[in-house]
């Protein structure tokens, strides 16, 4: 074979890849540009929303209703499109340094099952029990699905974790929460 031969030659063949695997692999090099399109459709998304509002508000100040959205819409293109020029030019983030985990490892289903079950069970039985028996199941079973198996410490402290919760908010903030048949007896 000769020179010219050899330089005609694809390279994708040379090095054993097809062209779409090339184009695999510069995706998954360049996989933030995902992020990148997510920015800037939100942003798209609140301008839209934020040019179509009504503009019979009654304005209270030099700002009217529009100003705070257009300015996040605006933040978030030019945030995406800064992000985008970064990626094409080869810059990538950071892998994770901090983080305690092995992610080579699957996904422990068990505790996420266990998690939303708690959560779920929560919003099932806020307006039958209350806030304060709902929010201390859940806190109890977010423990339990975590690891924690103190039969006394753990419903202890989301008992009282709920309760304290309930009356910050219902309280002190005035934002009413359904304190069931638990807080109508104290």
């Amino acid at each position: 074979m000769n020179s010219s031969t050899e330089n005609a030659t694809d390279l994708s063949t040379v090095e054993g890849t097809s062209p779409e695997d090339s184009r695999r692999s510069w995706w998954r090099e360049h996989s933030e540009l995902g992020l990148c399109a997510f920015l800037f459709a939100l942003g798209v998304l609140v301008l839209v929303d934020a040019l179509t509002l009504p503009t019979d508000f009654a304005q209270r100040g030099p700002l009217g209703p529009k100003a705070v959205p257009v300015i996040v819409g605006t933040l978030l293109l030019v945030v995406s499109a800064l992000l985008a020029r970064d990626v094409l030019r080869g810059g990538r983030g950071e892998a994770e340094a901090g983080e305690d985990i092995d992610l080579s490892m699957p996904t422990d289903m068990r505790t996420v099952l266990l998690l939303s079950g708690a959560f779920l069970a929560n919003a099932a039985l806020i307006d039958l029990l209350g806030f304060p028996a709902s929010s201390a199941l859940m806190f109890w079973g977010a423990a339990y699905a975590l690891g924690s198996r103190n039969p006394v410490r753990d419903p202890l402290i989301a008992a009282v974790l709920s309760v304290v919760t309930w009356f910050l908010f219902n309280e002190l903030l005035g934002v009413s929460l359904p304190g069931g048949p638990l807080m109508e007896v104290l």
